[in-house]
C-alpha cells in the first residue's frame, strides 16, 4: 500500500511510537475511518503490541535505552479519534468486552505521520482524563511531564506549547465541541471484527 492512499473501514494498521529515528512502542489497531477531515482508531482488549520490557521514562527517552517484547493490551477497548495535523488524540474507553464507559483521554502526542503500514506518532507524556459522563476532568502524569522538561527532553517553548494544546482541547470539550458531542460514547464495533495479528515488517523505519 502507497503510504498516501487511505486506508479503508476495517483495515488493520499499526500504530508507532517513533522518537529520534528510534521505536518505542507499537500496536495493531482496526481503522474506522479515514477522511481528510477525521481519522478514528479502534483497538481491543487483547490487540498484539511491542512495548517495552520496563515502563519508559524521560532518563531512558534521552538514552535510547529501550528493549520491546510482545505484549497484548488488556483493561479496556479503545476509540481513537484523531483530526488530521493536530497535536492529540481523544481516546473513548469502555470496560473491556463490556458497554460500559470508563473515560474519555486526551493524549497529547506528535500529529499522525502517514506510513505503508499505518502511522506514527510519539506521546508527549501528558494527558488528561475525562470522567465517563463527562463531569469531571484532571491533569495525568504532569510528574513525568515535569521531569521531562526539567532534563532537557522538551524546551520550555515546547511544554507551554504541548500544554496549551491540552487547554485548547479542554475547552472544546467544556464547550461541548466536536468530537465530545458526536455521540462517540455509543458507537460499537462490528461483531465481524476479529483480533488483528502484528503484521511482519511492523518495525521497519
Amino acid at each position: 500500500m502507497n503510504a498516501l492512499q487511505r486506508w479503508e473501514t476495517g483495515d488493520t494498521v499499526v500504530l508507532r511510537g517513533v522518537w529520534h529515528q528510534k521505536l518505542w512502542w507499537a500496536g495493531t489497531a482496526t481503522v474506522v475511518k479515514d477522511t481528510p477531515e477525521l481519522l478514528a482508531f479502534y483497538w481491543q482488549a487483547g490487540n498484539p503490541s511491542m512495548v517495552s520490557e520496563n515502563r519508559t521514562t524521560p532518563h531512558d527517552l534521552l538514552s535510547g535505552k529501550v528493549h520491546l517484547i510482545p505484549h497484548k493490551w488488556t483493561d479496556t477497548d479503545v476509540l481513537a479519534v484523531v483530526t488530521p495535523g493536530s497535536s492529540h488524540a481523544v481516546y473513548v474507553m469502555w470496560e473491556a468486552g463490556q458497554p460500559k464507559l470508563r473515560c474519555w483521554c486526551i493524549d497529547l502526542q506528535e500529529p499522525l505521520r502517514r506510513t505503508k503500514m499505518g502511522f506514527d506518532t510519539m506521546d508527549h507524556l501528558l494527558d488528561i482524563v475525562i470522567s465517563a459522563d463527562q463531569s469531571e476532568w484532571h491533569w495525568k502524569d504532569e510528574d513525568e511531564f515535569g521531569e521531562a522538561v526539567a532534563i532537557g527532553m522538551y524546551s520550555l517553548e515546547e511544554a507551554r506549547s504541548i500544554r496549551a494544546e491540552g487547554e485548547r482541547v479542554l475547552n472544546l470539550f467544556q464547550a461541548r465541541q466536536p468530537p465530545f458531542c458526536d455521540g462517540w460514547e455509543n458507537w460499537s464495533p462490528p461483531t465481524k471484527w476479529d483480533i488483528p495479528t502484528m503484521p511482519e515488517g511492523w518495525d521497519g523505519l
